[in-house]
């Protein structure tokens, strides 16, 4: 039978997953900065994260369906305030909490890929100023080497820091779901101190020769109007690239791609009038992780790429199957032309609280019923599911 020119092939040893976020979908993360400012008189929040869905009863659920689904890889971070919830004060039930969704996950036949940071933060080192802190590269080592019993054993794969261009860019509370998803300006000392955290957090993970880590930066898909190439340059250059090429010589870049960003005279410009917008009011742009991916390979000097995050918030699932397909013709395209990409990891497992738009957005693949907490697979999560079982992708092409 002749090859069917409208599948895409993807390679054997392609990591195919989904990812999530520990105050998103746990719940009752009190110690956290996060929690603090949803809970804060006059917050800008819409609402609190409460219960979230869950999770930190309910991981085995999502693990179970991940890998019923065809899965073979889960994303998930680990709450620096449920591990150290005072300054010096290690919880060993906190240890043995995420010790156990890693054995979950073993199994269940999932890859675990552990984030140590994911945006929030435990409320002392808040008041410390956070990274603002003189003593934060040290805190953050510190917090490493307390869950290194997390990832001893068969984690292979560790991300240090979720979207550090959007933490140095959030310091002073911005709000962390800006419009095109385009980061606010970065405090450029915070980026250096992220930058010597992440350097230290790999140091530290070192002492585990198997492990593989590096960090995940938020790709914005700058994309200049004629003329307007160095204008790009300017405004993309302290909010992608710098930590981009911070991670040369790391043992992965972590790629985060949803949508893109035109940029004219007066920078970034607001989608065009008439195209398709997703439930955060971004660019509904597939293509978007292929740029990401490309700007990734290129500033890095070549480290291997490793998609993790890449999603749409919209109610309307059949949106969701023809955004991801397209997606992922943007991988596999990337990877034709000779790029080292690793694996894909879908945002989100589950739909959760997204930060600074509360519950309305839903990116996950599998719904979760807000009282009773079930879970419930999408047409999406089967529909991916069975492209990571077979490796394979048919496209309308």
């Amino acid at each position: 039978m002749p090859p069917n020119p409208n599948e895409l092939h993807f390679p054997s040893g392609f990591l195919w997953g989904a990812a999530t976020a520990a105050h998103q979908i746990e719940g009752n993360n009190v110690n956290s900065d996060w929690w603090a400012r949803e809970h804060a008189p006059g917050t800008t929040l819409p609402e609190v994260s409460g219960d979230a869905c869950d999770s930190y009863h309910r991981y085995g659920e999502e693990i179970r369906l991940l890998a019923d689904l065809g899965f073979d890889t889960y994303r998930f971070s680990i709450e620096w305030a449920r591990i150290e919830p005072e300054r010096g004060f290690v919880s060993r039930a906190a240890i043995e909490h995420y010790r156990r969704m890693v054995a979950a996950c073993h199994e269940a036949g999932l890859t675990p890929m552990v984030t140590l940071h994911h945006f929030s933060n435990p409320r002392w080192f808040a008041d410390l100023g956070g990274w603002q802190s003189p003593d934060a590269v040290d805190l953050f080592a510190r917090f490493t080497e307390a869950a290194l019993p997390i990832v001893a054993d068969g984690v292979d794969w560790v991300c240090t820091i979720n979207e550090p261009n959007g933490v140095a860019g959030a310091i002073g509370g911005a709000n962390l779901n800006l419009p095109n998803h385009v980061y606010a300006l970065p405090d450029p000392q915070v980026s250096q101190t992220l930058v010597q955290a992440h350097r230290r957090s790999r140091a530290v993970l070192s002492a585990i020769p198997t492990i593989k880590s590096g960090w995940a930066i938020a790709t914005q898909a700058f994309q200049p109007e004629p003329g307007c190439e160095e204008v790009a340059h300017t405004y993309g250059h302290p909010r992608e690239d710098f930590f981009l090429e911070a991670a040369r010589g790391d043992d992965f870049i972590g790629v985060q791609a949803y949508t893109r960003t035109i940029i004219g005279p007066d920078g970034p410009k607001p989608p065009r009038e008439g195209v398709e917008r997703t439930q955060m009011g971004w660019e509904y742009y597939p293509p978007a992780v292929g740029d990401g991916i490309r700007n990734a390979w290129k500033l890095t000097d070549g480290v291997p790429v490793f998609v993790t995050e890449n999603g749409i918030g919209t109610a309307d699932d059949t949106r969701r199957i023809a955004y991801t397909a397209g997606a992922l013709t943007a991988v596999h395209q990337a990877m034709a032309d000779g790029i080292d990409v690793r694996g894909y990891l879908h945002w989100s497992a589950l739909d959760n609280y997204e930060w600074g738009s509360g519950y309305r957005p839903t990116f996950g693949l599998i719904a979760v019923d807000r009282e009773t907490f079930v879970r419930t697979p999408k047409p999406s999560a089967h529909w991916l599911g069975q492209v990571a079982k077979t490796g394979r992708l048919t496209t309308d092409a």
